[in-house]
């Protein structure tokens, strides 16, 4: 094992640790706790389900923050100690688990570091996550529905809620468009990276001369609505249809009207929703993907005015923000922060986490940037 000088690497450990802790802000979470923990104990708290279960995932939240913030200063400590017996008897395996913790640690304070940067207004929310097929007929269809499975494996790994809200498929295969929850600290903040168009590059299956095809998929991401977000959305301004819900190929699932398309008509925005057992239901959840899409329409008219006051700001997005590349060659890269896989079919089981922690950290750097400016 290459020598390591443990007194330098303790000591940005702890900078880095220190760094965290007072963007964490651990006193007052630490008085979030208790207060959280009174209303917890309330007697009447669960009369009112949905406040309650607000109150219960801010607790539980919160506490597990905490938790790690409180684990690794113990971590750190322990190399320190480990570090210290080793050298103290000469122990040469001792000084090697020394290191490898340190890297262990290293590792997880890089994690922690990257929930410190989601600090938008919106992005401790759940997501709304919407993919839409682009240019590229049934290829594009059918990467639409690929980058559906990748972002539900991805929330399967991280051992987080997801809720399909609507499906609508394609003809001959893929999906035309789906939307789905993400339920999740930070899901919102976390998936937003990810929103833009997705280029995949490939030999098409559905194509019987074997050529290359080139296919695109947009890739959509609000947070979630609350109940005390202000988005009165009077019903004068809808237009409600109802239909049958289908399934692939166009197969009833569903032998009433339950399924329901709403459109704003100010700003002509439309929702579809079909998964739910009812047209109350699916009514419920479409008003409530429409409100958080208002949402965050008025939020991005917000920045916009904001953007046009300071000037241009040079760090953008972009309409393509990464390839998946299958032939000639085998890559995933994000064309905004550079960062590389060479293994697609591992990104497409699920595998973007070192992707959205390069998007949270280029996102940061941008707006940084932007604020000198």
């Amino acid at each position: 094992m290459a020598s390591i000088d443990f007194p330098a690497e303790l000591r940005d450990l702890r900078s880095t640790y220190d760094s965290i802790a007072a963007v964490s802000d651990v006193d007052q979470l630490r008085a979030d706790i208790a207060d959280l923990n009174e209303q917890a104990a309330a007697p009447d708290l669960w009369d009112d389900p949905e406040s309650a279960q607000k109150v219960t995932s801010k607790l539980s939240h919160k506490q597990a923050e905490l938790k790690r913030l409180d684990e690794l200063a113990s971590r750190i400590d322990d190399v320190e100690v480990m570090v210290q017996l080793a050298e103290e008897e000469d122990d040469a395996d001792t000084l090697e688990m020394a290191g490898e913790e340190l890297e262990s640690v290293k590792k997880s304070l890089a994690d922690l570091e990257i929930t410190t940067l989601l600090s938008g207004e919106y992005d401790e929310r759940d997501a709304v996550v919407t993919i839409r097929s682009g240019a590229g007929g049934v290829d594009a269809a059918d990467f639409a529905e690929i980058l559906m499975r990748m972002y539900l494996r991805w929330a399967e790994r991280h051992g987080y809620t997801t809720k399909v809200l609507d499906t609508s498929y394609a003809e001959e295969a893929g999906l035309k468009s789906a939307t789905f929850e993400v339920k999740a600290p930070y899901a919102f903040g976390t998936l937003s990276v990810e929103a833009g168009t997705h280029r995949l590059v490939r030999i098409s299956p559905f194509d019987n001369q074997g050529r290359r095809q080139t296919s695109f998929a947009a890739v959509e991401v609000i947070p979630l609505i609350e109940s005390d977000d202000t988005i009165e959305i009077p019903e004068t301004e809808l237009k409600i249809d109802v239909f049958r819900s289908s399934g692939p190929g166009g197969q009833s699932v569903n032998t009433t009207d339950s399924a329901v398309r709403m459109t704003h008509i100010p700003t002509g925005i439309v929702v579809s929703m079909q998964n739910e057992k009812s047209q109350i239901q699916n009514r419920a959840a479409a008003l409530r993907v429409l409100q958080s899409r208002l949402l965050l329409q008025r939020k991005q008219e917000e920045e916009a005015k904001k953007k046009e006051l300071a000037g241009d700001v040079k760090a953008s997005w972009g309409d393509q923000m990464r390839s998946y590349v299958l032939n000639p060659y085998q890559m995933v890269k994000d064309l905004r922060t550079n960062h590389e896989e060479g293994n697609p079919q591992s990104v497409f089981d699920g595998g973007i986490d070192a992707f959205v922690d390069a998007g949270i950290r280029w996102r940061a750097g941008a707006l940084n940037n932007a604020s000198e400016e």
